[in-house]
């Protein structure tokens, strides 16, 4: 009977075997989740003087008096979100044991997805219950506000990917964060703004600039060489002994540092390589498991820089897509601007203006999803021809799967006049 039930039309399900061998063959991991992104060591190499420097800054919180606002920028992976959260994570059992009306906030505004969602975040902080939607901004800024100033509460608030915030919404929440403490007869707030795009504070309005930019960190890449120690003592932990080679470590990180120096790319490369290692049955992870993830990686690679963009940076790229598609003979600003505008009217989306969609632009451009050149056009002017980097297959599959877009992808074009 038991083997009946394995079989489905005459063939025997596959699964099954698989579940048979996963758990009688022991695994090469003795703990996979240190690999992950979202890890928080205890040891920081090659950050203790960033850990340092920090901690200087948000120091005077423990003596009752508000710290400097900080602005930390780098490239993806160079260990600002870890450094955050373990200053953050040391100092709020400093302000427990001192019994210290002191708060350390996180807040991902990537996760957080909206201004209004990051806001209902500051309001809970303080117990304030906001419903999901059906406020307006300026409510929820407003009772934010009102309860910052009725407490006793000094709040450290760190607004990790800032600058997607700003990028989505602009700069007036920002702004109105930075001034949250003008009046207040209580509570007070210092912002420890993160970004990863080097680029993001010439999006600021200079008064929001001065104001969050009272303190500068910044993370540079790391090298091959400190990625050989950030691996080699994370792999301490992830792996029994005898998994992973020296050489193993050293390819993961000369790969890593070829591109950005990202810890994160490293660490992705030596956990799929041990996964693909270990599908096989292999006992130990080989130079060869490491090339066969970089593949692995590269494909979901796009993927996933696509789909995770703002909505307005998403909608840009979905309006050169179509106008690709359509055979537009001059895929212009111009032409890219009229079709955005065409998709934020069928979703319902206020338009942002021609200059920070041109803005957008240049920012795929940077990323390498788009290329674009001046043409100049005589006396009519110049403009930028717009051309995708990016098979239109793969960005098909990115819209497919973008709830708020899916249904836009067959939205037909129309040049505007003159294009």
């Amino acid at each position: 009977m038991e083997e009946l039930q394995r079989k489905v039309g005459g063939a025997e399900d596959p699964l099954s075997e698989l579940i048979r061998k996963s758990l009688t063959r022991s695994s090469i991991f003795r703990n996979r989740e240190v690999l992950r992104a979202d890890y928080i060591p205890g040891n920081l190499p090659h950050r203790w003087e960033h850990v340092r420097r920090l901690g200087e800054i948000l120091v005077p919180s423990l003596k009752g008096m508000r710290p400097s606002n900080v602005f930390i920028y780098g490239k993806t992976g160079t260990g600002k979100t870890a450094v955050v959260k373990h200053v953050f994570k040391k100092f709020e059992e400093e302000a427990a044991r001192l019994n210290l009306q002191l708060k350390f906030v996180y807040i991902n505004c990537r996760v957080a997805g909206t201004e209004y969602r990051v806001l209902s975040e500051l309001c809970a902080a303080l117990d304030v219950k906001v419903p999901f939607t059906g406020l307006s901004k300026a409510e929820v800024m407003n009772r934010f506000r009102n309860a910052l100033h009725r407490s006793e509460v000094l709040m450290v608030t760190c607004l990790d990917e800032i600058d997607h915030l700003v990028k989505s919404s602009g700069d007036e929440s920002l702004y109105q964060l930075t001034r949250i403490n003008e009046g207040s007869p209580g509570g007070l707030m210092s912002i420890v703004g993160v970004s990863n795009d080097l680029m993001f504070k010439e999006m600021l309005d200079p008064r929001v600039l001065s104001s969050l930019s009272e303190e500068e960190i910044v993370f540079h890449p790391y090298t091959a060489v400190e990625l050989v120690d950030i691996l080699s003592e994370r792999a301490k932990a992830a792996f029994h002994d005898g998994v992973v080679s020296e050489g193993v470590i050293q390819l993961c990180a000369a790969l890593a540092a070829a591109e950005h120096g990202d810890a994160r790319r490293a660490l992705d490369l030596l956990r799929v390589a041990a996964e693909l290692a270990e599908r096989e049955g292999a006992e130990r992870v080989e130079e060869r498991h490491v090339r066969a993830a970089f593949g692995v990686i590269e494909q979901g690679r796009i993927y996933e820089a696509l789909s995770t963009l703002p909505l307005h940076g998403r909608i840009v790229l979905l309006a050169v897509y179509q106008c690709v598609r359509a055979g537009v003979q001059k895929v212009t600003t111009g032409a890219v601007y009229n079709q955005y505008r065409n998709v934020c009217a069928a979703l319902g989306v206020e338009p942002l203006t021609d200059r920070r969609v041109s803005s957008i632009i240049s920012e795929l451009t940077m990323m390498g999803v788009l290329s674009s050149d001046v043409v100049s056009y005589g006396r009519y002017g110049r403009t930028r021809r717009i051309a995708l980097n990016v098979p239109t297959e793969e960005l098909e599959n990115v819209f497919l799967n973008d709830e708020a877009l899916s249904n836009l992808i067959e939205l037909p074009v129309s040049e505007p006049k003159g294009a």
